[in-house]
């Protein structure tokens, strides 16, 4: 069984390890800027860190979701990647949002892109899951998607 999820369960720790590391970033900007809780505004570096944190956790929780949808239903593996790329794409994101508000798009549209992709991903490998196909199509479909 730890053999069919290993993949997505590193994936989804390195996930935790760094929204982590963006809430420590947020820590020493507070610090910083001598910006105390509950407060979210004040230096604009702050803001633009405060900013890329609160953004990044909004979407954990969906990525989370898509990556074990796509994972368990889908493959492990092609999940798995895709997932990695994800946490390399918010990473740039959160760093270029730090650097500059303009210095987050392009990691915006990759991450973006790649939470269609495990959605597209999850969607097939459900609908495989439940849909009972005939020889042909399921033939088909088990050449082009090996679940």
């Amino acid at each position: 069984m730890r053999n069919q999820i290993d993949l997505l369960a590193t994936v989804t720790v390195l996930g935790v390890l760094e929204q982590a590391y963006f809430v420590l970033q947020v820590i020493y900007a507070r610090r910083k800027y001598k910006i105390s809780p509950p407060e979210t505004t004040g230096h604009p570096e702050f803001e633009r860190i405060f900013r890329a944190q609160v953004n990044c956790s909004e979407y954990f929780p969906i990525f989370i979701s898509l990556l074990w949808v796509a994972g368990i239903f889908f493959h492990q593996g092609v999940a798995a990647a895709s997932g990695l790329l994800y946490l390399c794409a918010r990473l740039q994101y959160f760093r270029g949002y730090a650097r500059a508000p303009s210095g987050r798009l392009g990691p915006l549209y990759a991450s973006a892109r790649l939470l269609w992709l495990l959605l597209g991903l999850a969607v097939a490998g459900l609908l495989g899951h439940f849909l009972p196909l005939g020889d042909a199509a399921g033939r088909w479909l088990r050449l082009v998607f090996p679940w």
